[in-house]
């Protein structure tokens, strides 16, 4: 299978480097790789060890040389805002913003600046969630859907505009497909925190709203209360009749449990899992199966 060679690929490019990437996290990346080739995922978090610059040098690297062997590796690009890195599936990625901007995919925010937090709706007024959608037609922008199916990434020109204000400094790109795309200027004179923007990107479906001025209110808020973790984990097809197929997890988030007492049964998680569900008959060969499981987390400090 052309996904199975092009994991083989990453792993000889990690030998060639000589990056002493442990098992777990490799097989952490091979997850991350498949989610987002397959469309599971347009962004995941980078989290394999190692800090700036080196990870983002050796991540840049195999991306490099590895798709150079395998096509198919080709559309996934290293992202960078400030001190977060990012693997993105840059067509995916756009399909994601735009549908974002249009409300094909719903959002609810918890707004962590209320003690107890408050559900609100996307279409709630609240100043935080209206600076995000500035955000969004930022990303627009940079990620354009009919850009992509000729250039891989079009380098954006011109100021580009946040929350009506001009950002300074350019976005860091070149020609080479597995260059840094560097939106670090998305942050600049805007009350989005990257707990927010992180939410949004990776693709959860309750995403936490504070701004710049309450990060310290957000974090008792939040530490004070018991969570339900949302976890769904996905498994791969081609098990072996011994093993079966394999589990690996797609992603979690947490959500207060005042706010989601009905846990998987709640109208969003339902939506939320009904929309992963379609993107996984696209890619049956790849994933056999996905599930969702909830449970509790208490009280304990937080960091945002």
């Amino acid at each position: 299978m052309e996904l199975d060679a092009a994991l083989n690929i990453i792993d000889s490019c990690i030998s060639q480097i000589k990056w002493r990437l442990k098992p777990s996290p490799r097989r952490r990346l091979h997850t991350d790789i498949l989610a987002l080739c397959t469309g599971m995922r347009p962004v995941v978090m980078v989290d394999y060890g190692g800090k700036l610059p080196e990870l983002q040098e050796r991540l840049c690297s195999v991306l490099q040389l590895s798709q150079k062997e395998s096509s198919i590796l080709r559309i996934l690009r290293v992202m960078v805002i400030d001190d977060m890195i990012y693997l993105i599936n840059v067509k995916e990625l756009a399909e994601y913003v735009k549908a974002s901007l249009n409300a094909d995919i719903k959002l609810h925010f918890v707004d962590l600046e209320q003690d107890p937090p408050k559900m609100i709706a996307q279409s709630e007024p609240n100043s935080n969630a209206k600076e995000l959608v500035s955000v969004q037609r930022f990303f627009s922008t940079v990620f354009p859907v009919d850009g992509t199916d000729k250039e891989l990434f079009p380098p954006p020109t011109g100021d580009h505009v946040v929350n009506n204000k001009s950002i300074a400094g350019e976005i860091s790109t070149s020609q080479s497909s597995s260059d840094v795309i560097d939106l670090s200027c998305c942050m600049q004179d805007c009350q989005v925190t990257i707990p927010t923007l992180n939410g949004w990107l990776l693709g959860y479906p309750v995403v936490y709203l504070f701004g710049r001025d309450h990060i310290s209110d957000s974090i008792y808020n939040l530490s004070t209360k018991s969570l339900q973790l949302f976890q769904i984990s996905i498994h791969r097809s081609g098990g072996t009749s011994t093993s079966g197929p394999r589990q690996e997890e797609l992603m979690s988030f947490s959500v207060p449990r005042s706010l989601s007492m009905e846990r998987e049964n709640e109208a969003w998680a339902e939506a939320f899992l009904a929309r992963l569900l379609a993107k996984l008959e696209t890619c049956k060969h790849v994933w056999a199966s996905l599930k969702m499981e909830v449970s509790q987390c208490y009280p304990q400090a937080i960091v945002l």
